[in-house]
């Protein structure tokens, strides 16, 4: 094989934790590896949060390993306490169900489903929806000590509100994902989010008590900013890899906006370019990041929707900068919305009227060239007739017409 995963996934910045480190890197060096990540289908889309691991996983089956894509069909049935203070929203089978579906349209463009190591999607919902309540508790609940339950990192916040014990039950049941699918296709590493450590971690403890065989944990660092808040979060919510939820121009601009010190380490994490050519783009700290993040925006939107819709979200920003209508992302509203504070929230750049009001007044919201004045400016039929160009802070530019 080629250079070893753990290498590239050191240099680039992916790796946090693992167990039985030179084992593992001896094992990745000199074999096909089969490994999973699991995806609880809690949405009906997977967002960026979703996005550094779907990267990691390409990487590994371009070195040659075999990766399991598992959905969690059955373990979101329970619900997941990992950085939870709350319990999560029960959801009815048919919800996830569509879920599922849904994810499973959306991962298929990261991997490869044909060849030596061609990548596996399944559902844990197959297996433990067939699980008796005994039998289980009595083979795989024995080897769960409850005092170093109570210690792990994913229950500590439900603790204080009181931790159920449907949730209590989640750390076996995805132990136990991995033993099956160590028994099924000899997986003998399981990867996910650092939040998910003490999972994963039972889970390689599992197949070593009861298989007596070396199984692995590795965790990658959780997307966030240099500040240390997680990344992929904007007014309206969640940034979502669906273009129906977030469109590809507005998946542009969340990556062109990104902060300075944060391109580098994204660019490595959420794009395959040569690390030389990276650090050269990024070799500046002034005005001329710009071209960094640019890039960035360009390449993540490439990879999750394609390079027609990353060249036409590229135009589309270029265009709210230069000045371009033709090119701008277009927002209908109804015709009888003539308000400004009206206008901006029905085309979402404002979540309420007093948003609206407050940017307003600090002179944030311009119409073509033209500084809105007050928040009771009105914009007249005919202008919504033929469209503007509505600009509202650095960020967002569109074009306005009548539905």
């Amino acid at each position: 094989m080629a250079k070893n995963i753990m290498d590239t996934l050191r240099e680039r910045g992916f790796i946090k934790q693992t167990v039985y480190e030179d084992e593992l890197y001896e094992m990745l060096g000199k074999e096909s590896v089969p490994f999973y990540i699991g995806f609880d289908p809690t949405a009906d889309s997977l967002h960026v949060g979703h996005f550094l691991a779907l990267m990691a996983m390409s990487h590994m089956q371009k070195a040659g390993h075999k990766p399991i894509v598992l959905i969690g069909g059955g373990t979101a049935k329970i619900g997941d306490p990992s950085g939870r203070t709350d319990m999560r929203q029960m959801m009815t089978n048919d919800i996830i169900n569509h879920n599922c579906e849904c994810f499973k349209v959306q991962m298929s463009k990261f991997f490869s489903f044909e060849g030596d190591n061609a990548a596996v999607m399944v559902n844990n919902a197959d297996w433990i929806d067939k699980l008796n309540f005994i039998e289980f508790i009595r083979d795989i609940g024995r080897h769960f000590s409850v005092n170093q339950m109570l210690t792990a990192e994913c229950f500590k916040q439900r603790m204080e509100r009181g931790l159920s014990f449907l949730e209590f039950n989640y750390m076996p049941l995805q132990a136990y994902d991995f033993l099956y699918l160590y028994q099924k296709y000899g997986c003998k590493l399981e990867c996910g989010g650092d939040d998910q450590w003490s999972n994963i971690l039972a889970g390689a403890n599992l197949i070593r008590v009861k298989e007596h065989k070396p199984a692995f944990a590795m965790t990658f660092q959780l997307l966030t900013t240099s500040e240390g808040k997680k990344m992929g979060k904007t007014q309206k919510g969640a940034v979502w890899l669906d273009p129906a939820k977030t469109s590809p121009y507005e998946f542009y601009q969340y990556w062109r906006n990104i902060g300075d010190q944060d391109v580098e380490k994204c660019l490595k994490l959420l794009t395959f370019m040569p690390l030389d050519e990276i650090k050269e783009l990024c070799k500046f700290q002034d005005e001329r990041i710009n071209e960094a993040k640019k890039r960035l925006a360009f390449e993540v939107t490439k990879i999750v929707h394609g390079e027609d819709e990353a060249n036409k979200a590229q135009s589309q920003a270029e265009a709210a900068f230069g000045g371009a209508s033709d090119d701008l992302p277009e927002k209908k509203v109804p015709k009888e919305c003539v308000n400004i504070c009206d206008i901006l929230v029905s085309i979402g750049a404002c979540k309420s009227k007093s948003e609206a009001r407050s940017i307003i007044a600090g002179g944030g919201v311009k119409i073509e060239d033209m500084q809105v004045p007050d928040f009771s400016y009105n914009v007249t039929d005919e202008m919504l007739q033929n469209g503007f160009i509505l600009h509202k802070g650095k960020k967002v530019h569109v074009r306005v017409l009548a539905e």
